[in-house]
């Protein structure tokens, strides 16, 4: 009979630059942790007359006999053995034969998140967020949003420019866009004509005005006309030529020569100054806060998007991906350490050591034995694990679970937080008889870094028998919310 005590571990990481934990590799095309299957990367994963049985996050070594028999597929760690009433030993108990301890694995439990902009879909695809059809804009009242891919831009409607974050009016009038005389209006303006003349089709050009009583006198009456405007020197415009003043380059970007006079505009990122010829530059940076996850640095016609250390800008220009520095050896770790990226950063783990009476039973765990006197009233194992979370997580969030699967007739678990809460940040929420998670109920900023004594006691009062084991979890909060 397997005397053991099992435990799942679940570490519920974010899905955007996620650092996957043991058993699992990060896949960056669809940016989600995959399991690794390690009955086929690893050589002889399982020796002897075992036979390899790949799980989310880990393999089993089963033997071939036991292969078809139904089992749990869980990584399985050592627990007591609970000792028999009828030997006459009813406070004490013996250890287990001693034999080698798989590691337990995590399982990753978490769906891609989308960058900034997108929202992610019921089929795992990451949707445009329509920032206009949700009204969660920030466009002035003034302003017209337009909906772009991961993001959108507030734009003026016709006849008004940006300018100082506002739509002002254009007085298209200053700009010579009638040909005699305007009259501006918000939005727009209006041409019309000298009196002897009547205005074209296209509103803003003007003509002589004829009146024909008959044709023996239309000729004579237009010769009138015209000797009239050019006393006025007010000739029409198929008379009056037109001087190119954009010859003598008025404009600081751009010039448009219209009839009688011109008008400047401005390259992609300036605006037309109060003296309708210089262009300044537009602050981009202070549209919208949200243009860069991180910070925004406003540049010469246009801005830039920059991110902390340990970030790089991702694809879209706005988002900030982590760097994963043990991945690039860009840490200052020994050989006897072991690197752990987390968001924003890494950390160097220093080799186990356990205290006594504690033991070594592999490179994550400590046990101490029933057969020591001084751990009479001791945890009988002590698992360590490590996670990252993000700074300021949204709440309530569950972030870790763990769970005996080994059921024995009158035992039940009692799941508590022992140590290392005393914010009251988090708390076990038991999902069953044999099952807990942990809850972050409360954000967290960081850069923190949490250990978390997570306590799972097995009572069993059918042999009078109280024990426990531990999952000393740590918890890297990063610095930044991403």
């Amino acid at each position: 009979m397997l005397t053991a005590l099992v435990f799942i571990l679940l570490c519920v990481q974010p899905g955007r630059g996620q650092t996957c934990t043991e058993g699992f590799a990060y896949e960056p095309r669809t940016r989600q942790c995959i399991d690794v299957d390690e009955c086929r990367t690893m050589p002889d994963a399982c020796r002897g007359d075992m036979r390899c049985v790949n799980q989310n996050g880990g393999y089993l070594c089963i033997p071939r006999n036991l292969y078809n028999q139904p089992y749990r597929p869980d990584p399985i760690v050592p627990e007591p053995v609970y000792p028999d009433p009828s030997a006459g030993f009813p406070n004490s108990f013996l250890p287990s034969p001693p034999r080698s301890v798989e590691p337990s694995y995590p399982r990753v439990i978490s769906t891609a998140q989308c960058i900034l902009g997108y929202t992610l879909a019921e089929d795992g695809t990451c949707n445009d967020i329509d920032e206009c059809e949700t009204n969660s804009h920030h466009c002035n009242p003034t302003q017209v949003c337009i909906n772009t891919a991961g993001g959108y831009t507030c734009s003026c409607t016709e006849g008004y420019w940006l300018l100082g974050g506002q739509c002002q009016d254009i007085d298209e009038c200053r700009y010579g866009y009638c040909q005699q005389l305007c009259a501006n209006v918000p939005g727009s303006y209006s041409c019309s004509c000298n009196p002897g003349f009547i205005l074209n089709p296209d509103s803003r050009t003007c003509q002589g005005k004829h009146i024909h009583k008959h044709r023996a006198t239309a000729l004579q009456q237009e010769k009138k006309h015209l000797y009239i405007v050019y006393q006025c020197c007010q000739l029409p415009a198929s008379v009056v030529p037109d001087v190119d003043e954009c010859a003598d380059e008025p404009c600081s970007h751009g010039c448009l020569n219209t009839y009688g006079s011109y008008m400047c505009n401005c390259d992609e990122g300036f605006e037309l100054a109060s003296d309708g010829t210089t262009c300044i530059d537009l602050d981009e940076c202070s549209f919208s806060e949200f243009l860069c996850q991180y910070r925004c640095v406003n540049i010469p016609g246009s801005y830039s998007c920059i991110c902390p250390p340990g970030y790089y800008i991702y694809e879209d220009g706005r988002s900030c991906e982590d760097v994963n520095e043990c991945d690039t050896g860009n840490n200052t770790c020994t050989t006897a350490q072991v690197c752990f990226n987390f968001q924003g950063s890494y950390t160097c783990l220093n080799p186990l050591q356990c205290n006594l009476p504690y033991i070594e039973v592999s490179d994550n765990q400590c046990m101490c034995s029933a057969e020591n006197p001084a751990c009479r009233d001791k945890p009988f194992t002590i698992l360590y694990r490590h996670m990252d979370m993000s700074s300021g997580r949204s709440v309530p969030a569950d972030i870790f679970q763990m769970q005996a699967t080994t059921r024995y007739p009158g035992a039940f678990y009692i799941f508590q937080i022992k140590s290392g809460n005393d914010g009251r940040e988090f708390y076990m929420r038991q999902t069953s008889n044999v099952s807990a998670t942990l809850v972050l109920s409360r954000p967290i900023k960081g850069p923190k870094k949490v250990v978390l004594d997570l306590e799972m006691v097995t009572v069993n009062n059918v042999i009078n028998f109280r024990g426990s084991s531990i999952i000393r979890l740590t918890i890297f909060v990063s610095e930044h919310p991403f």
